[in-house]
């Protein structure tokens, strides 16, 4: 290091040293557009409704909680994950009624419709980290390669933490056809990672971009941004919505649960499915990500207050990310289903299924996990009984349920 070197600022030092993984922050032109948006004051974008981004409670709990032996072995599958072995045969032949989807893990989904291919945050990494050694692996494999998928129209991507916007995975669909549709502010990745601005509809919230004769429209979603230690919450988050001819579909990304969730039904809904977050959740971020009562209740607000289409769980399954427990996203939201009335799929990842069709419904992760309490329930309740608390709007959540 050179003298000259202690005179730089210690901004554009760290600059110099982040890896490509963390990507690149919004400048020049697109920067303007940032600062014109109207969620965008103070110098970041603002949630809907206020929101802790930050975790809360005491750290030292925290740690207890998650570092403790016999909650860590809760926490992942003691068994291979039964993934479907996607192929090209299952995906060959179009959809009967024209919207068939495909979970391929966490928040990744493959959705054809109306003859159109939608891939919602492709995460085929190996971590979910900006670094190879380190963070979050995988629990399970990916059920088919990207060159396996085939050609996709369009790639929508919910916001750019790294479980949602994966480096590898970005730049393999770079090299492709398809067209990107992302929040405000994200395409400063996707450009540093070889995507051309030419593919690339980047839309703030209510923005809407047509591709291929179907709509992908952007909504509001409660959450936060950020790849790197300084976070300046420079890039959107966004829920999504798409509209074929036909069919509607509504993706939540990542967020905690808020009102406009109604506004979002009552503008673009209903939807003949929706793909709704219900994991990693926990007490110390409850504004961030919602459990599955949360989720159950969100889907219900998007379709206007009543069991409507089908919900596909997102964000679990993959990935270790919060203290509950691996299997408890699914079990809560199998009673939530039941006690709501609500037809919700349990796809293994990889196994395509159709909305109108026969729903995939089995509880396939209980053989990988002991039995679970279920304290969500109230005492005495069995699911499917009707009875039970309802879904918190947000407040004060126990690791495994509502207090």
């Amino acid at each position: 290091m050179t003298g000259a070197d202690y005179l730089l600022p210690l901004r554009t030092k760290l600059r110099s040293m982040r890896t490509e993984s963390f990507g690149a922050d919004p400048a020049g032109a697109r920067m303007e557009r940032i600062r014109r948006s109207p969620h965008f004051v103070d110098g970041a974008f603002q949630n809907p409704v206020g929101a802790r981004i930050r975790p809360s409670g005491s750290t030292v709990e925290f740690a207890k909680t998650y570092f403790q032996k016999e909650q860590r072995a809760l926490r992942t599958p003691n068994g291979a994950v039964p993934v479907h072995s996607t192929t090209l045969a299952d995906l060959a032949a179009p959809p009967v009624s024209g919207l068939r989807l495909t979970w391929m893990g966490h928040s990744s989904v493959l959705a054809e419709i109306d003859g159109r291919r939608v891939l919602f945050d492709p995460v085929w990494g190996e971590r979910c980290s900006p670094f190879p050694f380190a963070g979050p692996k995988r629990l399970h494999p990916t059920p088919l390669s990207l060159a396996a998928l085939g050609p996709v129209d369009v790639v929508v991507i919910s916001h750019d933490h790294y479980d949602h916007l994966d480096l590898p995975t970005i730049r393999a669909l770079a090299g492709t056809d398809t067209v990107f549709a992302v929040p405000l502010g994200v395409g400063a990745h996707l450009e540093r990672w070889g995507v051309p601005a030419a593919r690339m509809h980047e839309l703030d919230w209510n923005e809407t971009a047509t591709v291929a004769g179907i709509s992908l429209t952007a909504t509001p979603a409660r959450h936060f941004c950020g790849r790197g230690l300084r976070n300046g919450q420079h890039t959107l988050w966004a829920s999504w919505v798409v509209a074929g001819p036909e069919h509607r579909i509504y993706h939540s990304g990542d967020t905690g649960y808020f009102p406009g969730f109604r506004d979002i039904g009552a503008e673009h809904g209903p939807f003949d499915a929706t793909m709704i977050q219900i994991g990693a959740y926990s007490e110390y971020w409850p504004d961030i990500h919602m459990t599955p009562a949360e989720g159950m209740r969100a889907h219900l607000d998007l379709q206007g207050g009543r069991p409507h289409g089908v919900l596909l769980p997102i964000h679990w399954g993959t990935f270790n990310l919060a203290p509950h427990a691996w299997a408890e996203p699914g079990e809560w939201t199998k009673d939530a289903s039941e006690e709501a009335d609500q037809p919700v799929a349990f796809p293994r990842p990889g196994e395509p299924f159709e909305p109108a069709g026969i729903l995939p419904v089995a509880p396939w992760w209980r053989a990988l996990s002991p039995t679970l309490a279920h304290p969500w329930r109230l005492p005495g309740e069995q699911p499917g009984s009707g009875r039970g608390p309802a879904p918190a709007a947000r407040g004060d959540l126990d690791l495994a349920g509502e207090r």
